[in-house]
């Protein structure tokens, strides 16, 4: 997939501008959570660091699985696939043998640090990010990394000088600390891969198989998916029902309570830097390197 197919099929107008319910009533994690994510996944839909990667071999899918997983080191793509959670293994591992093949991982974590540095700079000019990027880096620096593959991997990367890149690179470590934490509140709670993608679709508001169909299962796989989901009495009629929302807010709650001492860390500036982020994220989707739909936003 190029990042021209990507854009077109992520970029859509959404149905309904709506922020999903959910999250509109969300915890302070969660606000959090969903006013970064466009900050944090510059390096995923940023035309510039596509680009970049693109004229080293890269297509728009393989740049995002051996981006985000280049910190883990050289590890069999099973690792990738378990730490991603929710994406098929073969096409992970096509992904990964693809994009290791290209850079070697350091290379392509240069290139890819410092494209999203000066991608960011272009659409935040003038934004003064410095103090943000202060208080976040406390705060993942304070916390506990057992049972974070991801969030442990990416913080163990040198911090990068410009404050943009600061910027990206903290507000990633709080989005992969939530994953982390998701992911394994997703598996207490008895769900495979493919029902949590299907769970957390329709808790957001998309159809079923609208956005977990991206993640390269099966149709037989994901039509047997949804039809556990349906015998629990979790899904009717392609609709979350009131028990399978009790479920995915439980999940939001253990998510949200993994969080607890991140949140400590940030403190008092919680709600200014939470308000900044939000702006911030919106300059980003305005620039359209963030895809508009706030379903997309929330998705996670």
């Amino acid at each position: 997939m190029d990042y021209d197919t990507a854009v077109a099929g992520f970029f859509a107008a959404p149905p309904d501008a709506r922020v999903p319910g959910p999250v509109a009533s969300g915890s302070p994690a969660r606000r959090l959570r969903d006013a970064l994510e466009p900050v944090a996944m510059h390096a995923v839909w940023s035309a510039r660091v596509n680009a970049a990667l693109a004229g080293h071999g890269y297509d728009f899918f393989s740049g995002y699985v051996t981006g985000r997983a280049a910190p883990l080191g050289e590890v069999p793509s099973a690792v990738v696939a378990s730490a991603f959670g929710v994406f098929e293994p073969a096409l992970i591992d096509a992904m990964w043998s693809a994009g290791r093949a290209l850079l070697p991982l350091p290379e392509l974590i240069t290139v890819r640090d410092n494209e999203t540095a000066a991608s960011l700079r272009e659409v935040l000019d003038g934004e003064d990010v410095g103090g943000v990027a202060d208080v976040l880096e406390r705060a993942v620096d304070a916390v506990d990394g057992t049972g974070r593959p991801l969030f442990s991997a990416l913080r163990a990367q040198p911090r990068l000088p410009d404050p943009f890149g600061r910027l990206w690179r903290a507000t990633d470590l709080v989005r992969e600390h939530r994953g982390d934490g998701h992911l394994a509140a997703c598996v207490a709670a008895g769900l495979d891969p493919v029902r949590m993608g299907v769970l957390a679709e329709t808790w957001v508001g998309y159809p079923v198989g609208e956005y977990s169909g991206t993640r390269g299962w099966p149709q037989a796989r994901q039509d047997a998916a949804a039809a556990r989901l349906e015998a629990d009495g979790l899904l009717a009629d392609g609709e979350i029902t009131d028990t399978g929302r009790a479920l995915r807010d439980a999940i939001e709650a253990a998510t949200d309570a993994s969080q607890q001492a991140l949140l400590e860390g940030v403190g008092a500036d919680l709600e200014e830097i939470t308000t900044r982020l939000h702006a911030w994220s919106e300059r980003c989707v305005e620039a359209k390197q963030f895809p508009p739909d706030p379903r997309k936003r929330a998705a996670g």
